[in-house]
């Protein structure tokens, strides 16, 4: 039997396009940070969800997107990068592109790649629930596995379709844990299966490979192992005592499906879900939203165009995954989400008040339009016309919210930052994030009619990427946007 490779483990990952695309950028962190090398394929449809910029930055390689390069191809580059890898892993796999590996499609560098690899094959899927269970995605998922191409689970939850079920992307940390047992890297902690409780990892350790590794082993991966020098038993080097458990992991159960069950779980002030479907359980969010009010005189004041609407659908899906909500809104008429806790103000200067008396804070997500001014002195009476000439107006700047909590000793362990801009939206969002000595800015260009309409399109700007989503219903943005609110906080 051969043993685990000795050199630093050579990954090719193909990032397919769907909305789950922007986890891969925390896949390859991951992997980098184990001592993994990536190299990373972009089709066209993930070029839409994530950036070569980004990927290359995470991966430190360059970052393939066509099949059409001249200089790569004088070489037969497609070849050489499809046999250079240890392992070949598609993430997210979608429905498309898994219907092409099923049929020996080769259309794009992507499954030009995958056709003529010698290298075992991991697909990791995602997409809507009904897709994945179609028979003919159910088909196809058959032929690759008895093909030798290691098909994992989808994790089982709900999606920013809306609907709930199997077909969300496993979490980084759990595709990372197959990767190592794949490549034989030695013992691993796995992620426990979605829906088992940890009596029922406990009494599983008898099974031989348990969790996550024991309940996924494709048929035909065996003789696709062997293309790296890992033999028959070479996931044996992950079995210790037993079995294969940890009770760490990003995969997290899931309620019944049940569409009866699942009214009285969801978007109820009750929430009668366990914790394990909860990830906020426990944590403190602190969301402002909306406009703010500078009053001029009895009649007049300076105001935006915000309609609090992205607010307001992070608070609810912040509640909804288990957090103590505190929403404090600026003047708008928006029904408050179930089980939030409102605060009204009107002016920038009751926000800053409002933001310092919530406090401590796991979150504060700063997602309201404060007005930078506001009148040095507030008219006593409706402020007359003098002829031809404009009343004066002297203006002073009103507290800044997001960098004064960034300096507070009660600074929250996540702290993000809105950016509505109308130009050079990524440039100003860095230049802002860093300025304001945040974790995160969530920028969005409000040029046309985002302020006040019920979609948006949003870009996360951390400190090492950046990662673009694309235009979807407000609700949809909030729960993807809480989802990586959870990952990013310790556990």
């Amino acid at each position: 039997m051969s043993g685990p490779p000795t050199l630093p483990p050579r990954i090719l990952l193909i990032v397919g396009g769907g909305i789950a695309a922007y986890k891969s950028c925390e896949l390859v962190r991951l992997i980098r940070k184990e001592g993994g090398t990536v190299t990373c394929v972009l089709t066209e449809g993930g070029s839409h969800f994530v950036t070569p910029m980004a990927l290359a930055a995470l991966s430190e390689n360059p970052v393939h997107t066509t099949l059409w390069d001249l200089k790569n191809e004088t070489e037969m580059g497609h070849i050489q990068l499809s046999r250079q890898a240890n392992l070949v892993v598609v993430c997210p796999a979608t429905a498309d592109l898994m219907a092409k590996m099923a049929a020996g499609i080769a259309d794009d560098l992507a499954t030009t790649l995958l056709l003529a690899t010698d290298k075992p094959v991991l697909a990791v899927p995602a997409m809507n629930v009904r897709m994945w269970q179609h028979a003919a995605t159910v088909r196809n998922v058959q032929t690759l596995r008895e093909s030798g191409v290691d098909v994992l689970e989808p994790d089982e939850g709900p999606m920013a379709c809306g609907e709930y079920g199997p077909g969300r992307l496993p979490e980084p940390l759990a595709v990372w844990q197959r990767i190592a047992w794949a490549l034989g890297l030695g013992p691993v902690e796995v992620a426990p299966l979605p829906g088992r409780a940890p009596a029922e990892e406990e009494a599983s350790q008898d099974s031989g490979l348990g969790g996550l590794s024991g309940s996924m082993i494709a048929r035909g991966f065996q003789r696709a192992k062997s293309a790296i020098g890992l033999g028959e038993g070479a996931g044996e080097s992950v079995v210790q005592d037993g079995g294969v458990l940890s009770r760490k992991g990003g995969a997290r159960a899931a309620p019944s499906t049940d569409p009866e069950a699942l009214n009285h779980l969801l978007g109820t002030p009750g929430f009668q879900q366990g914790s394990a479907h909860r990830p906020l359980e426990g944590r403190h969010v602190l969301i402002t939203a909306g406009p703010t009010w500078e009053p001029i005189d009895p009649v007049r004041y300076i105001a935006n165009r915000s309609s609090g609407k992205q607010g307001f659908a992070i608070a609810a899906a912040a509640a909804e995954a288990g957090a103590r909500v505190t929403l404090v809104a600026g003047p708008v008429h928006l029904p408050t989400p179930a089980g939030v806790e409102r605060v009204d103000v009107e002016s920038a200067r009751e926000m800053a008040d409002a933001v310092t008396q919530a406090l401590p804070a796991d979150i504060a997500v700063m997602v309201a339009a404060v007005a930078d001014w506001r009148p040095v002195s507030v008219a006593g009476e409706k402020i007359k016309k003098r002829g031809a000439a404009p009343a004066p107006l002297q203006l002073t700047e009103n507290p800044d919210i997001l960098a004064t909590l960034a300096a507070s000793p009660q600074r929250p362990p996540l702290l993000i930052g809105f950016a509505a801009e109308t130009e050079r939206v990524i440039e100003h969002a860095k230049e802002k994030r860093l300025r304001k000595h945040v974790d995160w800015i969530i920028a969005n260009d409000v040029s046309g009619d985002v302020m006040g309409g019920d979609a948006n399109a949003v870009h996360i700007v951390g400190p090492g990427d950046v990662i673009s989503l694309p235009e979807m219903p407000k609700e949809d943005v909030a729960r993807i946007l809480v989802e990586r609110f959870a990952d990013a906080l310790p556990r």
